[in-house]
């Protein structure tokens, strides 16, 4: 019965591209990615790679370049500069804290972050979908469907959230950014 359920909620039709900060695409690889190597970010100010803490990069180019490590498969990495951001509290801040773990496979420590950006953003539908997918991967695909239809009702329907992680439900496997 859970599975025919399953089956009905994800043939619903999406709706086209959604815009309003959800990406479709993975980063673009930056001086970040193609040049800098371990824990360090390209400083366009200086023309070098730089530890995070002393770039001139602000909370929004820090997070850009966690997210860029992060796809990169450079998960401790992104966590370095995670680490050098002031607001350690912010819900994307933490969502990512928590996507890097996942990956890494912390799913214990994973769920206890994005609980947090949670707390800190109920609405937050990036948070949704990146948990959800560690739902599909841990084989709890109910939590992980409770989480497609909360990102449906505060308004991620068409997102690229709400899409990867119907993506994650229908094939079982879940998404790199």
């Amino acid at each position: 019965m859970r599975i025919i359920a399953l089956a009905a909620a994800l043939t619903l039709p999406v709706a086209a591209l959604a815009a309003s900060g959800n990406d479709w695409n993975p980063p673009k690889p930056t001086e970040t990615t193609k040049t800098c190597k371990g824990k360090r970010v390209w400083d366009e100010t200086k023309k070098r790679c730089v530890r995070p803490r002393k770039s001139s990069l602000d909370q929004q180019g820090l997070l850009d370049a966690a997210r860029e490590l992060a796809y990169a498969g450079r998960q401790q990495d992104a966590q370095a500069v995670l680490r050098a951001m002031a607001d350690q509290q912010a819900s994307m801040v933490l969502t990512y804290w928590g996507f890097t773990h996942r990956k890494l496979g912390n799913l214990k420590l994973a769920q206890a972050y994005y609980e947090q950006a949670l707390a800190q953003d109920p609405d937050n539908i990036l948070t949704r979908s990146y948990m959800g997918q560690g739902f599909v991967e841990q084989g709890k695909y109910g939590a992980a469907l409770t989480q497609w239809k909360e990102i449906r009702a505060r308004g991620g329907d068409g997102s690229w959230a709400e899409a990867s992680l119907r993506s994650a439900l229908e094939t079982g496997t879940s998404h790199s950014y």
